[in-house]
């Protein structure tokens, strides 16, 4: 069964040769790269919304290089053990996780605002539904998925909570404590441990927390390797340019990655 709902008049899409079409006839072309744009212009408040070309490039560079292959591993793993056969990946931009979760269910589709991202990320997967989109509105129909995800990404309950089908599952990937904690320190003058859980007692109303894990992933990042890290966070452009400069002139540099991942299951 298809996921995908038309954004204008909310009915089944449906995929006929390289067009999505719903029964109102309204119709969205597959792009040439693969992915189909379903952000309609009422839904949007800028003209390029999202991520950046240059910190989405940042990432899928980081992102390849395998240093967060931790956090994507565990995700793998938390997916084969609820035994899903979808999911919906909120946010997933240029589909390092995404695809990697795919491999594990029969129908996966990856919803997020930048479509330079998407773009990205449809010419290394064609077995992802790759969708322009926003999570505000999410292009996706009641009730017809078993699990969300969102890896460092917005949670919009309300739209997570109509397309899950009853006793879905959500997966949400925060910083934990001490992410990138050497690195901040160096960025900014005052740091402060990140709160993971400060999100939890919005959604406490409508799910169940069944478990929550930390996820390390220290690393001794080169050169390059650390000019991406930087540019594909908002530390890019909150940092001091001076403070930003000093640290990537260092040769190596040796820090962690923490994540705390949560699984909600809905009520």
């Amino acid at each position: 069964m298809n996921l995908l709902m038309c954004p204008v008049c909310q009915k089944q899409l449906a995929l006929e040769d390289r067009t999505w079409r719903c029964e109102n006839s309204h119709s969205y072309d597959v792009a040439k790269q693969g992915y189909v744009n379903l952000h309609v212009v009422q839904h949007k408040h800028s003209k390029n919304p999202g991520d950046t070309p240059e910190s989405v490039q940042a990432r899928r560079a980081f992102l390849s290089a395998g240093h967060y292959a931790p956090l994507q591993q565990a995700a793998v793993a938390k997916i084969c053990g609820l035994r899903i056969e979808n999911l919906l990946d909120i946010g997933c931009g240029e589909g390092y996780y995404t695809g990697a979760m795919q491999r594990e269910v029969m129908q996966c589709a990856g919803v997020d605002i930048a479509k330079n991202a998407v773009q990205a990320a449809a010419k290394l997967n064609k077995g992802v539904t790759w969708v322009v989109g926003t999570g505000a509105t999410l292009p996706v129909l009641d009730q017809s998925v078993d699990l969300c995800s969102s890896l460092f990404s917005p949670i919009p309950k309300e739209e997570i909570l109509r397309v899950l089908k009853p006793k879905g599952y959500l997966m949400v990937v925060t910083p934990a404590p001490q992410h990138l904690y050497a690195m901040r320190e160096a960025l900014f003058e005052e740091v402060q441990a990140h709160d993971p859980r400060k999100f939890v007692h919005q959604l406490q109303d409508a799910f169940d927390l069944l478990e929550e894990q930390v996820i390390d992933a220290p690393m001794l990042l080169g050169q390059q390797d650390l000019k991406n890290l930087i540019a594909m966070t908002p530390y890019a452009y909150k940092a001091k340019p001076e403070r930003r400069q000093a640290l990537e002139s260092q040769a190596e540099f040796a820090l962690n990655a923490q994540f705390q991942m949560f699984i909600f299951q809905k009520k």
